[in-house]
Order: C-alpha cells, then sequence, then structure tokens
C-alpha cells in the first residue's frame, strides 16, 4: 500500500509540539523512544551528525524520522543509519512507514551511499518484518542488544 502525500519536514519552532506529541501504541513502547526523548539524544550526541524530519500528510505530522548521517567518527562513521522511525498510532498501516523509508532510501542513495543501516531490539512485536518487507537484511552484528539490518543499494 501506498500513502499519497507523504513529505519530510524540518522541525521547527512553529511544528516542534505537535510532533512531539506522536505517540506510538503501548506495544510499540519498547522497540522505539519517543520524539521529545529522541531530539534530546540528538541534541547530547552531535557527534553522531543527527539529522531527523517530520514526516507529513499534507499539513498534518504523523510520524518523525532520524538518521545518523555520515558521522565523522565511532562504529558507523561515514555512513547512514536510520536511528529513529515512528509513524503516529492514529495513522500506522496505512503505507506511511513504508514511503517515508522509500523517501529516506532515495536521500541517502543520492548522497553517494552504497547502504542504509538501522537496528532493531529483538522482542515480541519488534519491526524486523517490516524492515524485512522493504529488503533490509541482518548483518550478522549486534550493537548495544540490537540486531544490525542493512539495504544495499544496486549499483547505478
Amino acid at each position: 500500500m501506498r500513502s499519497p502525500g507523504v513529505h519530510l519536514r524540518e522541525i521547527t519552532d512553529d511544528n516542534r509540539d505537535a510532533v512531539r506529541a506522536l505517540r506510538v501504541r503501548r506495544s510499540q513502547k519498547q522497540f522505539v523512544a519517543s520524539v521529545s526523548k529522541s531530539l534530546k539524544e540528538a541534541a547530547r550526541k552531535p557527534e553522531a551528525n543527527p539529522w531527523y524530519r517530520a514526516v507529513y500528510i499534507g499539513d498534518e505530522p504523523v510520524g518523525f524520522v532520524m538518521l545518523s548521517w555520515k558521522p565523522p567518527a565511532g562504529p558507523y562513521k561515514g555512513r547512514h543509519f536510520i536511528w529513529r522511525l515512528l509513524v503516529d498510532k492514529r495513522h500506522q498501516r496505512r503505507g506511511i512507514g513504508r514511503e517515508t523509508l522509500t523517501q529516506i532510501a532515495a536521500l541517502v542513495r543520492a548522497d553517494g551511499a552504497t547502504e542504509l543501516l538501522t537496528s532493531y531490539d529483538p522482542g515480541d512485536g519488534e519491526p524486523w518484518p517490516f524492515y524485512r518487507k522493504f529488503g533490509f537484511q541482518p548483518t550478522g552484528e549486534i550493537d548495544d542488544g540490537e540486531v544490525v539490518l542493512r539495504l544495499m543499494f544496486p549499483a547505478q
């Protein structure tokens, strides 16, 4: 399913509160931090080179995505890593997450990347099926207890 009209916007003083109000389902809270916590973490870890956007449909914020965008050091040095991805509980199962990933993958690929990384914490209700359907594969690495996944981009 494709969710038309999905687009990314910068988070500003005008939309910050509305984006922070986004919530996942109770059963998903163990797998993804809130927007507020994510923004605080980004501020505390500038060395990770955080890049984040609100996900919108029309003028309504429906999700949030945050990457570590080619950090200059660390285990993901020079690579693109999805740090957070969430879709508000009222807007799930409409293709928004998939469309967001599609747009992120296009941005990362346009930046010259050959891969896009992410990770997840294993458990009942984990996001692995979502990422697998998109084409991510396990790298065999575990980072802080999370399974690391890779989406490879075909040669252009």
